[in-house]
C-alpha cells in the first residue's frame, strides 16, 4: 500500500514537470514573438585561453564531438517540435556559431551583441544587454520564433537563469519593457524523452 502511494504521489510530482514541457511545445508552435535564448553545446574548459582571437577558431575553447552531436539534436528537437524558426542569430565566438550552424534551423546570423560577457567590462556587458533586449523586443509583434545562440553568462543576465550547455529559455518582450520568461527546453540529453 505505501509503495502504491509513493507511486501515486510521484505521478502527481512529475505530472506538471510534463505538462509543462507539452504546454511549452504547443505554445513554441502556436504564439508569435517567442525568443530561444540558447546556451551553445558542449565545449570542455571555462572562458577562453589566454591569446583569444575572435576570428581564430585555434585560438578559443570550441565544442567537443559530444558537442557536435548535442547541437544536431537541439536542432532535431526544434523540428520534431514543428517550432516555427523565423530567424538564427549567434555570438560570434567560434562554440556559438558551430553550434547554430550544426541545428541546421536557418541561416545563421552573427550578432555581436550576443558575444560572451563572461570577461567582459560590466559596462560593455551592460551595453550588450541592452541591444539584446532590443532584437527581443523588436520581435514581440513578428510571427515565428527568434533564435539566439550565446553564451551562459549573458543569459544569467538577461533572465537570472544559468543554463547548461545546450538548454535553451524560451522569453518574451512584455509590455513593461521587461522579459518575461515562459518555460525552458532542457539540453537534448534530457529533451530526447519527449521527441
Amino acid at each position: 500500500m505505501i509503495g502504491l502511494l509513493l507511486a501515486g504521489a510521484l505521478v502527481l510530482a512529475l505530472a506538471p514537470t510534463a505538462y509543462a514541457e507539452g504546454s511549452l511545445w504547443r505554445e513554441l508552435r502556436q504564439d508569435d514573438g517567442l525568443v530561444i535564448l540558447y546556451r551553445h553545446a558542449l565545449a570542455p574548459g571555462v572562458s577562453d585561453p589566454p591569446g583569444f582571437q575572435l576570428g581564430n577558431c585555434s585560438t578559443q575553447r570550441n565544442l567537443s564531438a559530444e558537442g557536435r552531436m548535442q547541437a544536431r539534436d537541439m536542432g532535431r528537437v526544434l523540428r520534431a517540435h514543428r517550432v516555427p524558426v523565423v530567424a538564427v542569430r549567434s555570438s560570434r565566438w567560434c562554440r556559438a556559431l558551430d553550434t547554430a550552424r550544426l541545428m541546421g534551423i536557418g541561416q545563421v546570423r552573427p550578432t555581436p551583441a550576443l558575444d560572451s560577457v563572461f570577461t567582459t567590462a560590466s559596462e560593455q556587458a551592460a551595453r550588450q544587454e541592452v541591444l539584446t533586449r532590443k532584437l527581443i523586443r523588436a520581435h514581440r509583434d513578428d510571427e515565428g520564433i527568434v533564435v539566439l545562440v550565446g553564451h551562459q553568462a549573458n543569459i544569467i543576465d538577461l533572465t537570472g537563469i544559468a543554463p547548461v550547455s545546450g538548454e535553451g529559455v524560451v522569453v518574451r518582450a512584455n509590455g513593461r519593457g521587461g522579459l518575461d520568461v515562459v518555460g525552458r527546453i532542457p539540453a537534448p540529453e534530457a529533451a530526447a524523452a519527449f521527441r
